[in-house]
């Protein structure tokens, strides 16, 4: 594999997966990383074995509760720099998908549905009737298929620089990450994604197999759209302005959830219950830290953002 081409894939699975860092140091230098951020200790922590896979999460915070589901080549730690905010008065519920972090890979097959089963397990198991979610990139389609498969565990719903089909990134991105495979795993020993994975993985060695799992999960077409309208609860929908998904592609997403469609009236009769969240100067690389996801995302999740009458928006001006 020539030097050009594995950074051409990296780059494919840095934008897929999102995990912030940087390919080469010394020609990229991003403007803030989470490595420099730690969590905080956890309330409590441990693993579930679910379905086949040994999770593990931790619980941080009191309060409402909300699930928080990362990015790939991630973990609950890429969270480190906006999980104090979230967690100021809620009780959040980090976990390391599968394969990733603290969660070994297992034999397995990769798939967001069957993740998304797991994580409706885990809330159950954890004692809940219903929760929150966010889940950005991967996490978000993990959240997504969570929602369309289990409703009934999910109040309110952020999906971050997600998309619902696979024609929605930009054309250069599918060829790059059909590339990838085990054979980048010794490119990447330098790199923040491949230390941040060794330093926590239970079997640091199966780095390759994730890679693998990966390659054959992105090579997958998928196409989510018949299952939008099932999406019954409050949605919000959050982008980078510059992020890894066509423009046109995020405000269809956000048609198909009913929003986007008409002017919302001087009434405000014909406003969606869902939101759209386009934040300025961010990318899909750091759109996940961005104190501006929290303050779109925190009033969206107490229902500060429900539909309200005009009488009621004029008495809050007031």
């Amino acid at each position: 594999m020539s030097r050009t081409l594995f950074f051409a894939i990296l780059a494919s699975v840095a934008a897929f997966f999102a995990c912030p860092g940087t390919i080469n140091a010394e020609e990229t230098k991003p403007a803030m990383t989470t490595e420099t951020k730690t969590l905080p200790k956890p309330e409590k922590s441990g693993l579930l074995p679910i379905n086949g896979v040994n999770y593990y999460y931790a619980v941080y915070g009191k309060g409402e509760p909300l699930l928080l589901l990362h990015g790939g080549l991630g973990s609950i730690d890429m969270f480190a720099p906006i999980l104090p905010k979230l967690a100021e008065n809620r009780t959040v519920i980090g976990v390391d998908l599968q394969g990733h972090g603290r969660t070994a890979l297992g034999d397995r097959p990769f798939s967001l549905e069957a993740i998304g089963d797991d994580m409706a397990g885990i809330v159950k198991t954890l004692g809940y009737d219903k929760v929150d979610v966010m889940g950005y990139s991967l996490g978000g389609g993990v959240a997504f298929r969570m929602a369309v498969q289990h409703p009934e565990t999910v109040r309110r719903l952020v999906l971050v620089s997600t998309g619902y089909a696979a024609d929605g990134f930009y054309d250069e991105m599918r060829p790059q990450q059909a590339q990838v495979s085990a054979a980048a795993a010794p490119f990447m020993k330098d790199t923040p994604m491949y230390k941040s994975y060794v330093a926590v993985a239970p079997h640091p060695e199966e780095f390759p197999k994730l890679l693998d799992a990966l390659g054959n999960f992105m090579r997958q077409d998928y196409d989510f759209s018949a299952d939008v309208a099932k999406l019954k609860m409050p949605v919000m929908l959050a982008y980078g302005d510059s992020d890894m998904y066509k423009p046109e592609h995020e405000i269809k997403f956000y048609q198909m959830l009913g929003g986007g469609l008409k002017d919302a009236g001087w009434m405000r009769e014909n406003l969606s219950q869902n939101r759209l969240a386009i934040l300025p100067n961010r990318t899909h690389y750091d759109v996940f830290f961005a104190p501006e996801l929290t303050a779109a995302a925190l009033p969206f999740l107490d229902g500060q953002t429900r539909v309200k009458s005009w009488d009621e928006v004029v008495g809050e001006a007031e």
